[in-house]
């Protein structure tokens, strides 16, 4: 019961915070704009798309529809999410060593690692309300506006044609993926909070190291190839797969895998700094 107090207070302290309402805003934010132009512009766009395509092939339904929209909405998105993750989950443990309150967190009957592990599910319990408003704007809302047909989309030079009736079960996947990969950032954020004792540094540092993956997995080198498979940023971008046709289910599970255990890594790294950290000195 001591456990699911301090979970409650840490989800409210969580919730609570100025920061927190940043990414909720952000994400609406750049959903209703983007969905707001290809409301007025998306035919025109699309048109340049199509039209080469119409010379080869029959296209029938609407091609501008809500599937269309969140897939594109997702693929925007994904890129800044781990920015808004880190925000929050960046100091949940370095902003209360920083103004003291973690002394007296320390003072409850509860262990450290009780305390450390309630702190990281808020973190990863608010990854999830922000990945369901996302889902709710960036698929509910566009299938509100632009209806719900097949979806029509080019990967890797290939065009695939996936059904409408076969798009709900291909989004729970694709946002499930995205939910594990959010999860490793705010891991990665929790991790570093617990090693640094002030609120901005494991932020900078959790993007840091995010974009130096990224650049790493960008170039297709001899020396890169080898680091490339076991960085976590990699595999980030498996939501994709959900969408191929036939789906790699190989692939998806070895990128759950490598994502699950990156979580368990850095998770156990957490409470073994936090439970041997001088929280008084």
């Amino acid at each position: 019961m001591e456990f699911v107090r301090i979970l409650k207070n840490e989800l409210i302290k969580t919730i609570k915070k100025p920061r927190s309402f940043i990414g909720f805003g952000v994400v609406a934010f750049i959903c209703l704009l983007l969905q707001a132009a290809f409301y007025n512009d998306g035919k025109e766009i699309l048109s340049f798309v199509t039209g080469q395509l119409e010379n080869s092939l029959t296209i029938e339904g609407q091609v501008l529809n809500g599937n269309l929209i969140c897939f594109i909405l997702l693929q925007t998105l994904i890129i800044q999410m781990p920015l808004l993750v880190a925000l929050v989950t960046g100091d949940l443990v370095s902003g209360e060593i920083a103004n003291g309150t973690m002394r007296f967190l320390l003072t409850r009957p509860a262990s450290r690692s009780k305390i450390l592990l309630a702190k990281w599910l808020a973190g990863v319990f608010y990854t999830l309300l922000l990945l369901a408003f996302l889902g709710v704007l960036a698929l509910f809302v566009s299938r509100a506006i632009f209806g719900a047909d097949d979806l029509i989309h080019i990967n890797s030079e290939v065009l695939t044609v996936i059904q409408a009736d076969d798009m709900n079960w291909r989004f729970v996947g694709a946002f499930g993926i995205a939910f594990l990969s959010l999860t490793v950032v705010a891991t990665l954020a929790h991790f570093l909070s617990t090693v640094m004792d002030n609120s901005i540094t494991p932020i900078v540092s959790t993007m840091a190291i995010i974009i130096i993956f990224t650049i790493i997995g960008m170039f297709d080198l001899p020396s890169f190839d080898i680091l490339q498979p076991f960085l976590f940023t990699t595999h980030m971008i498996s939501w994709k797969d959900m969408f191929e046709d036939p789906i790699p289910k190989a692939d998806i599970i070895n990128s759950c895998v490598i994502l699950f255990a990156h979580i368990v890594l850095l998770l156990g790294a957490s409470l073994y700094i936090f439970n041997k950290k001088d929280i008084n000195s």
